[in-house]
């Protein structure tokens, strides 16, 4: 995969007073969500799912190590 650069896609979707945010990394297609609340800065939503998406990704890469 050489040269392609990585890209996280969000989606949001809000349910009553909670959001829910989905992450999706876009070499690997591994997505993740977080649910939180819509008051909720948008980027502060979007550091947690960033985060807890590069979490699951280096756990499938040590699964397929």
């Amino acid at each position: 995969m050489t040269g392609e650069q990585r890209h996280v896609y969000f989606e949001h979707t809000v349910f009553g007073r909670s959001v829910k945010v989905v992450a999706i990394d876009s070499l690997t297609a591994i997505e993740v969500s977080i649910i939180g609340p819509a008051t909720a800065a948008k980027a502060d939503l979007e550091r947690v799912a960033v985060r807890k998406l590069i979490a699951r990704i280096a756990r499938e890469n040590s699964l397929d190590s």
